[in-house]
């Protein structure tokens, strides 16, 4: 178990918490109410901010209700909440719906985040890489037909 400092930049932010017990991810909630047209995205405030423990990483994750009942994703999922960094969390919403804008109400859960542990990683610098079944095969290279 680890401990996350969370910190309320403003009085109206809500803590994140777990839906239900043994959950992975923590729910996040906006801070504002923001307006994201069809095929809009919109940069959402939840009014926090935390210290994720050095060896760990924040991962902020689209809540697969929205997604499915709304069509509302996250830009850049994950997006990445390093150990270092203390500002705001905010989430970069995308509206994939073709026709309708959707509203997003302060305290509507928005996204949740999952705190993962990461390895310190060194680099070395080598002429060769050691061989792998997957090799240099890229996008698509384990559908049947390649595609």
């Amino acid at each position: 178990m680890i401990t996350l400092s969370v910190r309320r930049l403003r009085d109206e932010a809500v803590l994140p918490a777990a839906a239900y017990p043994g959950d992975a991810g923590l729910d996040l909630a906006a801070c504002e109410r923001v307006l994201v047209g069809p095929g809009e995205r919109a940069l959402v405030p939840t009014g926090l901010a935390v210290a994720i423990p050095e060896g760990y990483a924040g991962f902020v994750q689209p809540r697969s209700g929205l997604a499915a009942r709304h069509g509302i994703s996250i830009v850049n999922t994950p997006g990445l909440v390093d150990s270092g960094y203390r500002g705001e969390v905010q989430v970069v919403l995308l509206n994939t719906d073709r026709k309708e804008p959707f509203t997003v109400e302060p305290g509507m859960r928005i996204a949740q985040l999952v705190v993962v542990p990461v390895p310190a990683v060194v680099l070395v610098e080598t002429d060769e890489l050691p061989p792998s079944e997957r090799s240099g095969r890229g996008f698509g290279s384990s559908s049947a037909d390649g595609d």
